[in-house]
């Protein structure tokens, strides 16, 4: 059903059982899959191609231009995934050329009221983003990551899956899988024990994970400590993810226990 005040540009692409509440546009570039909602006074524009199953809140503002000066109105992107929860206000931004040209979102997230995901941006699945969180470009969330309210990501910053930063937390460093991370400056805090079990990780291996924690960041020589790791922690999943996520490229330093507040 599409009410009578929304304005659908001829060339969307809108499936059959999508709903279109008072108000909204949508753009001409716009493609739409199956069982979509689309509430009151939401704007669609842009190169944006969303799944299944997704719900807008009013005033959400998907596809729009990126926030970065060196956009000059080149075609870019924005794909949504399925299931997802995009609640008042929230705004999510094409890609940039210099960044790869599209923005992504993945499958069965909860962005809360006046969350912000800027361009170029890889967010996973099954990630809840709380009120008036903001994430700059190029930054990457795996899967499984809860955003405080209110905090603050730095462009190119990498969150690693089933991750939690506390609210009002500004992170301008990467946070390692299963961490949680806290601070007006991000520091490493712990190990999110409550996230491992509720996904239902074996105690033995949430053991295992903790005390390899510890020997990580024992000292501020990460590679040293690495090195130095013993075998049984390497040989376990979750310390593997952790290893991975340190040792890859990356642009921003890791996040520790012993940054600064």
């Amino acid at each position: 059903m599409i009410h009578k005040t929304a304005i659908i540009d001829s060339k969307a692409k809108i499936s059959s059982n999508v709903k279109v509440g008072p108000y909204s546009v949508i753009g001409p570039d716009v493609e739409i899959d199956e069982e979509v909602i689309i509430q009151s006074h939401v704007t669609i524009t842009g190169l944006t191609k969303i799944g299944k199953k997704n719900i807008f809140y009013p005033m959400s503002s998907i596809g729009s231009d990126p926030q970065d000066l060196k956009y000059n109105g080149e075609k870019t992107s924005l794909i949504i995934g399925s299931g997802n929860t995009i609640r008042e206000h929230v705004t999510i931004n094409t890609g940039t050329i210099q960044g790869g040209g599209i923005t992504k979102v993945g499958n069965n997230n909860l962005i809360m009221i006046g969350a912000h995901i800027a361009h170029d941006c890889i967010v996973g699945n099954n990630i809840v983003m709380a009120n008036d969180s903001a994430i700059a470009g190029h930054a990457i969330i795996d899967d499984f990551v809860i955003i405080g309210a209110k905090c603050g990501i730095q462009q190119f910053v990498r969150i690693g899956k089933l991750a939690m930063i506390g609210g009002m937390t500004g992170v301008s460093r990467d946070v390692i899988p299963y961490g949680v991370s806290t601070g007006n400056r991000n520091f490493l805090n712990g190990i999110n024990i409550v996230g491992l079990r509720r996904s239902k990780t074996q105690n033995k291996d949430i053991i295992i994970l903790t005390e390899a924690y510890k020997e990580i960041f024992k000292t501020e020589s990460l590679n040293n400590n690495l090195n130095n790791l013993k075998n049984e922690y390497k040989d376990n999943y979750l310390v593997e993810d952790v290893i991975k996520f340190i040792n890859k490229d990356k642009k921003r330093p890791i996040c520790t226990p012993y940054s600064e507040q």
